[in-house]
């Protein structure tokens, strides 16, 4: 089981602030999480191939279309706010 002082030293490096009611509780849930790995570490893995997700699934992602944008000028030419060197001025105090 693992001790106070190591529970500690995890929710530290957690950046955890627990108090010590936390800390004895989670003495026991961690002690019982490593006990399962050890278990699940027993089992022969020997030739079998790593997964990393069993349904199937392939990437979802749709391709890039591509779409004719207005040129800057156009764009520029939406606003009625004044330009200065290519770009529309949004705060008059600056100069």
């Amino acid at each position: 089981m693992l001790s106070e002082e190591q529970v500690k030293h995890i929710a530290k490096l957690a950046k955890l602030d627990l108090n010590e009611g936390e800390v004895k509780k989670f003495a026991g849930q961690l002690s019982s999480i490593l006990e399962y790995i050890d278990i699940l570490n027993e089992v022969d893995t020997e030739g079998t191939e790593p997964t990393s997700q069993v349904t199937g699934l392939t990437n979802v992602t749709e391709g890039d279309d591509e779409v004719n944008c207005p040129h800057s000028k156009e764009l520029l030419d939406c606003s009625d706010l004044p330009k200065v060197r290519g770009q529309i001025r949004v705060h008059s105090s600056f100069t």
